[in-house]
């Protein structure tokens, strides 16, 4: 394959989620620390004191590791802002993902490397200009087309825009995940309806419902045609992402740090697949067409290409929550793991598990472990095809696991699912 320098940044919001965005073959990682990110409400956050095992993870299988310190921050948090952002430095965090001045001047006094958040809405050239002084790689605004992309891109080269490096600026866009309704996710609904505010990382997606219109003179309400107008659906761009890389995008952003970690590990695993091809001749639509099969498998909303390709307005979801084709079913939790002879033993708690079940298996340090059933033992060694509910088996793994790693199987979301799904 040939040498490139893409960079596929995904999303981490738990142990799990890291070493599966590491299984799925990352360059990098971005998260939240306490609560100062835009997850802070909607996802799990390390605290200051998990920067050095995440520092050592990232280190140990060489990728580059993001704290998002991305909301607006008050007074009362600088010190929490400084501490972050002492911490990082201590612990070699490659960089802060800010848009808040005060995390901006504070990290590049300390000499903190920085990237510039989707929240200061960079449109054009000359805010890249400015920015520039302070950061070597900027998230562009979400609602730009590749043609503006590209003229931003072909400027920096022109005019030789460098970050604090010396190296010229790279332009970063999200690829992947769920999307805001609002300009680069600067939504004050929740805040007006709820009293949270997704600005402060805790949005709790009013726009995610369905709404109706009232008449205030009469009684008539109006479901607005059937859909959530404000939900769009979630960003895809695997199918055009030929286009993305030509017009000079250099980092790919993969969104959802509240996603489960086989959501993190598909989707990585996903768009490597495509960086790869586009560089070995293999981008076609036969490998497009299997890529977005295995998209539809993990959460979404439903897809569509976000505003790259030059729409004015967006898509909107149709339905409520999860659509993907497929659902996990907790099972029951390993209980033991013989390494010698690659042998889990578990403990069926909630339904029955059987021989051609495909199973994942997640854990802190196992990440996402995933396979099919091909032989299940009980605890006196005999092959059964089914076990069921308070039972302890066995089964061979390719892969350690450890105790405690949660067992799931895999169904299709169009059987009749019972209540023991995880999303």
């Amino acid at each position: 394959m040939i040498e490139h320098d893409i960079e596929i940044m995904a999303p981490v919001g738990s142990y799990e989620s890291l070493m599966a965005a590491i299984q799925g073959r990352t360059d990098s990682v971005y998260f939240g620390i306490e609560n100062l990110n835009m997850r802070s409400r909607s996802s799990k956050n390390f605290s200051i004191d998990d920067l050095v095992e995440i520092s050592n993870i990232c280190k140990k299988h060489n990728i580059r590791s993001y704290i998002t310190l991305n909301t607006e921050i008050y007074d009362h948090e600088l010190n929490l802002m400084r501490s972050i952002v002492d911490s990082a430095k201590e612990n070699n965090i490659t960089a802060i993902i800010a848009s808040d001045q005060a995390a901006i001047q504070y990290a590049y006094n300390k000499g903190v490397e920085i990237h510039m958040s989707t929240q200061t809405n960079i449109t054009n050239i000359e805010t890249v200009k400015f920015y520039s002084q302070f950061a070597d790689v900027m998230v562009i605004a979400r609602e730009l087309s590749l043609e503006q992309v590209k003229a931003i891109t072909t400027a920096i080269h022109k005019q030789n825009i460098q970050g604090p490096k010396g190296k010229l600026v790279q332009i970063e866009i999200f690829a992947h995940g769920a999307l805001c309704m609002a300009v680069s996710g600067k939504c004050y609904l929740s805040l007006d309806n709820f009293n949270s505010s997704a600005n402060r990382g805790a949005c709790l997606q009013s726009c995610r419902r369905k709404y109706t219109v009232k008449d205030t003179e009469s009684d008539l309400e109006l479901l607005v045609d059937g859909k959530y107008i404000m939900s769009p659906k979630d960003l895809n761009t695997v199918s055009f992402l030929d286009k993305i890389l030509a017009a000079g995008v250099r980092v790919l952003k993969l969104e959802g740090r509240g996603r489960s970690a086989e959501y993190v590990k598909m989707v990585v695993s996903v768009y490597r697949q495509a960086v790869n091809a586009w560089f070995d001749g293999t981008y076609n639509n036969k490998n497009i067409e299997a890529w977005n099969g295995q998209l539809k498998k993990v959460y979404n909303r439903g897809y569509w290409d976000g505003y790259y390709l030059g729409r004015k307005t967006g898509e909107w979801t149709e339905e409520y929550g999860n659509q993907a084709i497929q659902r996990k079913i907790y099972i029951g939790k390993v209980t033991n793991y013989f390494n010698k002879i690659g042998v889990a033993e578990i403990k069926i708690e909630t339904s029955t598990l059987s021989v051609g079940d495909e199973t994942k298996i997640i854990g802190p340090t196992t990440g996402v472990y995933e396979d099919t059933l091909t032989e299940i033992r009980l605890d006196d060694g005999i092959k059964v095809k089914e076990v069921l509910k308070g039972e302890v088996c066995s089964i061979k793994t390719t892969g350690r696991l450890r105790r405690g790693d949660k067992v799931y199987k895999i169904v299709n979301a169009d059987k009749n699912i019972p209540n023991l799904v995880q999303r």
